[in-house]
């Protein structure tokens, strides 16, 4: 795909800031050649950090391990693309490099079953966050998509504990409004919601509140902008300019430090989830952006009067600031 026309001032902040991408789905469905390809197509396009999905509440402890093992495997046989990274620096040495740093992260806490001690090998072995929920009912507490809204567990608070501990980000996208509350007072660190848009905006149960978005805010964390049509708005507006009215929403409600990318990009679109609590029923191919369009969206936030500051810290830089405060 040939990149869009912009001005070369947004070009320049583009191609100079680092761009950071929290969530793209790496979980086994659809073609696998695609999702490699849409890899070197983020590297191409200036995306400097991707954090894959790789394990979730769906997935066992045997086939987390698998997962984690085939993908560390990938990424480190090809040093001269990627750089797995384990700490802050990583990413800035892959930027330097021109190279695409690679994180990886579970949506869901069910990997670990009720073992906590699994998150310190967890993170050893490359997940810098995990997700308390995933829309459903967990051992830690309840997802965004369940008929209840319980609160953090007993057990969950311990898991939370371990993460907070080890260095691991507390992630509470996909989880239910108690849950997350309560996780947010819980943390004795920064608490991020990887990947979630503002439901005032868009009302949708996979988007958050206000007062969720506030609570992120006040704990340090950095709230990530999806460019996933379902939970942005009505189709007929572009998707830039419904991220672009997300992301004003929290910068006037937090200030953009607290915001950032994670984008959810769907790599075959050929694939229907058809899991029960999959909350993006859609009777159609969902919207989505291109990794080669999101220049555009450095283009609308300089038009919309953002500083440079702001914007290279939305692209990426917010992201990597949590990274040296919480990773060890």
């Amino acid at each position: 795909m040939i990149s869009p026309t912009v001005s070369a001032a947004a070009r320049r902040l583009h191609d100079d800031a680092l761009v950071c991408d929290l969530t793209f789905p790496f979980t086994d469905y659809g073609r696998t050649e695609l999702k490699y390809r849409m890899l070197e197509r983020m590297a191409a396009s200036g995306f400097d950090y991707v954090s894959l999905t790789v394990a979730g509440d769906w997935t066992s402890l045997e086939a987390t391990m698998h997962a984690i093992a085939r993908e560390r495997a990938y990424f480190l046989a090809r040093p001269e693309q990627y750089v797995l990274v384990e700490a802050a620096a990583d990413i800035e040495h892959a930027k330097a490099t021109g190279k695409l740093a690679i994180g990886l992260h579970f949506q869901g806490t069910n990997p670990v079953g009720y073992d906590v001690a699994m998150v310190e090998p967890f993170y050893k072995l490359g997940i810098r966050h995990m997700l308390m929920a995933y829309n459903l009912k967990t051992p830690v507490g309840d997802g965004c998509q369940e008929a209840t809204d319980d609160g953090l567990s007993r057990f969950g608070r311990s898991l939370v504990d371990a993460m907070n501990r080890v260095g691991m980000w507390v992630d509470v996208a996909h989880t239910g409004h108690r849950t997350s509350m309560d996780v947010f007072a819980h943390s004795d660190r920064p608490v991020i919601i990887s990947h979630a848009n503002a439901r005032a905006l868009c009302e949708h149960t996979r988007n958050i509140r206000d007062d969720q978005i506030k609570a992120c805010a006040k704990s340090g964390g950095v709230i990530g902008v999806i460019a996933f049509g379902p939970v942005l708005g009505p189709d007929e507006v572009p998707i830039i300019e419904l991220m672009a009215r997300h992301i004003d929403h929290m910068c006037q409600l937090v200030g953009a430090r607290h915001v950032g990318l994670a984008l959810d990009l769907i790599y075959d679109q050929n694939v229907q989830n058809t899991r029960i609590w999959n909350p993006y029923a859609h009777p159609r191919p969902v919207k989505d952006i291109a990794p080669e369009e999101l220049v555009l969206l450095t283009e609308a936030l300089i038009k919309r009067g953002y500083a440079e500051a702001d914007i290279r810290g939305i692209l990426g830089g917010n992201w990597l600031r949590i990274a040296r405060e919480i990773w060890k």
